[in-house]
């Protein structure tokens, strides 16, 4: 029995992350991935069974996985976002919610059949989107301007307002006081609301004052943050069921926002863990679900699913953007991303448990249901979001463009000439001098400290994938590619290396900076001193290896080649550890003695 259920551990840890990276590799929704997996190894080959191998466990695991899940969601929320989404965001959870319920819940009762206390709290269930679903889907999709912004605060926030109301009506079924369910809900509203905000400040409070005065060693603060975090969760939910998903996503917006100490590690932290919990659950609750209900539903469920994609989605996104500053792509696409995740099927999923207990009819139906629109959403807008984003010009599938780190002479030229080729190009630098050259150049640029939080806030990153750190500061650069670890993946950031450095493989560890870029030879001194004394930056069309070989052979000095593109659609940048293949008709760009 201990060997069983250690091979089903292993099994969901090893699923959960294993799916993410394939998706990854192929460019694909993880979520797809993880549901497919799920269901094949557990209720289609009988595999994974959850309730023999964690018991009564599992939905207290499912509860703590969803709390630093939402903790790690409110630690990505800036204030800062809120004058360009604030309006929004508040109406999307709040009318919004309540289109989406009261949609929801005709619609269960006239087209599934269910009692209307059934069909009430089927709705308040499916109000939620969540981050497990959001957050990795934006990822992929990186939408451009403030669509996205909505849609992360959204996801992270409703998964409290839905669970928390779904609470409220599920107990006013078992008191037998449906119809005084607005006395009950008020009443539970206001008791979530105190007991939420209070312990969320005592337990950002206590972080703040901890790390502030150096009570808690480096190696403990991730640690105790979880520890501080989950004890107020627990501790929120026996005061009131539901309480501590407030309490956590506020006490990461809390300590998010503050600006006494860093928390940037803790952030860095959670979010490595937020991948591996995702992964994990919906491994973990897919493999619990009867397929056999979910197909039972029919015409029936699919049509309720339809309702639910094209007429309460649609109907909140317009009440919450009426007058706002949103375009129609961008209403468009926020009309057209809701999936539902980990929240909605673990409270549909404890519901339905103790509702049975209680002998409350179709109360299967919950699960069958909640899961059917999981699937549905996440199916339907894990394949079309993208390139509905694509379409309407608010992503690119591979962004080519770059984010300079420098604003000096060799990065305006570089920019310069990346641009001329089709590619974005912004540069970041804190020298005002560097600052108004470039701007009277047309280059464009960001005025700040590339290490500061601000500057990731205010660079427009649409079009960028990559970062290239190019000051004449070894160490900026190298803390420059770690502070942007949050936006780029760790293959698409590049620093030049410090002049004078025998062997960068020693002296500066791979995990501690980015990929060198060019070669050894180039760094900040010699390019800039080349440019100096009359070296330039050019293109030149090449179509073959000998091209690039009868280039190189025109001038008396050495050619250095520091990038090959394809105008607009392809941008390879040469490292010593790889050197772009010709392809075709492409553009070299390189540093000539000319």
């Amino acid at each position: 029995m201990a060997e069983e259920a250690l091979v089903g551990l292993a099994s969901i840890l090893f699923l959960g992350v294993g799916a993410q990276w394939v998706a990854w590799r192929l460019r694909l929704p993880s979520i797809l991935l993880l549901l497919t997996l799920g269901f094949i190894v557990g209720p289609i080959s009988g595999f994974l069974d959850p309730d023999e191998i964690f018991g009564e466990l599992l939905f207290p695991i499912v509860s703590f996985s969803v709390a630093i899940i939402l903790f790690e969601g409110g630690l990505t929320l800036r204030l800062s976002e809120l004058p360009h989404v604030g309006k929004v965001m508040s109406l999307l959870i709040t009318a919004g919610a309540l289109i989406t319920w009261s949609v929801a819940a005709v619609a269960a009762h006239l087209i599934l059949g269910i009692s209307w206390s059934l069909a009430v709290l089927l709705g308040a269930i499916l109000i939620v989107t969540g981050p497990t679903v959001i957050g990795p889907l934006l990822r992929q999709i990186r939408p451009t301007g403030n669509v996205g912004i909505v849609l992360k605060w959204e996801g992270i926030l409703i998964d409290p307002v839905g669970a928390v109301l779904a609470v409220l009506i599920f107990e006013a079924i078992l008191a037998g006081e449906f119809n005084q369910a607005t006395n009950v809900i008020i009443t539970g509203v206001l008791e979530t609301l105190v007991i939420g905000v209070v312990l969320a400040f005592i337990g950002a409070g206590i972080m703040v004052i901890f790390l502030r005065r150096y009570w808690i060693p480096d190696y403990l603060q991730n640690s105790v943050s979880l520890m501080v975090a989950l004890s107020l969760f627990a501790l929120s939910n026996i005061l009131h069921p539901e309480a501590g998903l407030l309490t956590v996503t506020l006490m990461g917006v809390l300590l998010a926002n503050q600006k006494w100490v860093s928390i940037k590690h803790i952030i860095e932290f959670k979010e490595n863990l937020q991948v591996l919990l995702i992964g994990g659950l919906f491994i973990l609750l897919a493999s619990r679900l009867d397929i056999q209900a979910v197909l039972n539903t029919g015409w029936r469920g699919l049509l309720f699913l339809g309702v639910l994609i094209f007429v309460a989605r649609p109907l909140s996104v317009f009440a919450a953007t009426l007058g706002s500053q949103l375009d129609k792509r961008s209403r468009l696409f926020l009309s057209w991303m809701a999936p539902r995740g980990i929240v909605a099927a673990s409270v549909a999923s404890l519901f339905a448990f103790e509702l049975s207990e209680n002998d409350v009819a179709d109360a299967d139906q919950l699960v069958s249901m909640t899961f059917l629109v999981i699937v549905g959403t996440v199916v339907l807008y894990g394949l079309t979001a993208g390139p509905l984003a694509r379409r309407l010009g608010l992503s690119e599938e591979d962004p080519q463009g770059v984010l300079i780190i420098g604003a000096q002479r060799l990065g305006r030229e570089i920019s310069k000439v990346l641009q001329e080729l089709g590619f974005k190009a912004v540069l970041v630098d804190s020298n005002e001098g560097n600052i108004a050259i470039s701007r009277a150049a047309g280059l464009p640029v960001c005025y700040g400290n590339a290490l500061s939080e601000e500057v990731i806030e205010n660079v427009d990153f649409a079009g960028i994938g990559r970062l290239l750190a190019m000051t004449s500061n070894g160490d900026v650069n190298a803390l420059a590619t770690l502070h942007f670890g949050e936006v780029f993946d760790r293959s698409e950031m590049f620093q030049l290396q410090a002049d004078g450095q025998a062997n960068p493989e020693e002296t500066t560890p791979r995990h501690l900076r980015g990929r060198f870029l060019f070669n050894a030879k180039l760094t900040y001194k010699f390019m800039s001193s080349y440019l100096d004394a009359g070296g330039k930056i050019i293109t030149v069309p090449v179509s073959e290896e000998s091209d690039i070989e009868a280039f190189q052979s025109r001038y008396d000095s050495e050619v250095f080649p520091l990038f090959l593109a394809k105008k607009g659609k392809e941008l390879q940048i040469y490292t010593e550890e790889f050197t772009p293949e010709i392809t075709g008709k492409q553009t070299l760009v390189a540093l000539v003695n000319k």
